[in-house]
């Protein structure tokens, strides 16, 4: 069991990376009375523009770490594409919530799927690849069509390869990288399942959300989702649960789902707080961003249940966020902006929320 020690409001919270998440955790930590410290490699972090302390530094500048972790009461992450290895030096400081456990689970996909299926969770037939004649043999094991994804770093479609014919994997350049191969999944929806866990083992979690990609990154998230999604809710939640008790975590937590004939298959985990998650702000009584941080501090949760009958979640990627007067002409929209300077294809720029009520 985690360390209950409960963390005042007026403590400071460090949050790893300096994007749009630790952006939203540190507004959300601030309506709690709690001062934030962005730590981020980049000079621009957007967290940094609400937060009360900015540490530029590498996440494996052990040194830097450890002096940005002893200003800090707790320590969380906004990605998980964070090596873990470092984040000891933050340990020695700082409590780190979620677990860097949940860290090296989530980012490599291969180690994700195993623990996983060791929980009795399914995702699709996959085989790890490093070469050129594992990639064949696994196509010709779990058959083609199939994706080709990295094992680390990639996300919102980054580092991934559709593979329609065994032909067209010739022409990849797979230049030493570790690889994933992954069979097609027929489905019928994709969902989320997000939930808090306290420092007590408490859990809550939110109505899942029915995801729509485009090209891989999500456009929009609707709640609640139709009842033929809803209905494999339940199994993928005691999916969660049981990934989040192995882990001893604490924080919020999300796992992706394919919804098939066949009930929930597993995609893929992210130890935090989750662009599906988004509509919690103004769509239910605690927001996503608000429970992680009564998680990581020792505070009770708060409820989870929807304010309204329903809520709709866009994604703003790249020149849509230039139409914020439109939006906002809309005062039925919640407009969210996340303050990047620059709008380029595939970048998340804001978001904007309606409330069925």
């Amino acid at each position: 069991m985690s360390d209950s020690t409960i963390i005042p409001p007026g403590e400071t919270i460090g949050i790893l990376g300096g994007g749009q998440l630790g952006r939203m955790i540190a507004l959300a930590a601030a309506q709690l009375g709690y001062r934030c410290h962005i730590y981020a490699p980049e000079h621009d972090a957007i967290g940094a523009d609400v937060s009360a302390a900015f540490t530029q530094g590498r996440f494996d500048d052990t040194a830097a770490l450890a002096a940005f972790a002893a200003t800090c009461a707790v320590v969380t992450y906004e990605f998980e594409n964070v090596a873990a290895e470092p984040l000891a030096a933050i340990e020695a400081h700082a409590p780190l919530r979620p677990p860097a456990r949940a860290l090296q689970v989530a980012q490599d996909r291969a180690s994700e799927k195993l623990f996983v299926e060791q929980l009795g969770g399914r995702p699709a037939p996959w085989a790890a690849v490093d070469t050129r004649a594992e990639l064949h043999a696994a196509m010709a094991r779990i058959g083609v069509p199939g994706v080709l994804k990295t094992r680390r770093d990639g996300y919102d479609g980054k580092g991934q390869w559709r593979i329609m014919t065994p032909a067209s994997a010739d022409v990849i350049d797979l230049d030493d990288a570790a690889l994933i191969y992954e069979g097609f999944v027929t489905f019928f929806g994709e969902f989320s399942v997000i939930v808090a866990r306290g420092t007590d083992g408490a859990m809550v979690f939110w109505d899942s959300a029915h995801n729509e990609h485009n090209e891989g990154i999500l456009g929009k998230s609707t709640v609640p989702a139709p009842a033929d999604i809803a209905a494999q809710v339940p199994e993928a939640r005691a999916l969660a649960a049981k990934v989040a008790d192995a882990l001893d975590y604490v924080g919020v937590l999300t796992l992706e789902f394919f919804a098939t004939a066949d009930g929930p298959v597993f995609n893929e985990m992210a130890p935090r707080v989750h662009n599906s998650g988004h509509w919690t702000i103004e769509g239910a009584l605690t927001s996503q961003f608000e429970n992680h941080v009564r998680a990581i501090c020792g505070l009770p949760l708060g409820a989870t249940t929807l304010a309204a009958r329903g809520a709709v979640m866009d994604n703003l990627i790249g020149d849509a966020a230039h139409d914020w007067a439109k939006i906002l002409s809309d005062p039925a929209n919640h407009l969210h902006l996340y303050g990047k300077a620059a709008a380029r294809p595939g970048r998340k720029m804001g978001h904007v929320t309606r409330l069925v009520l």
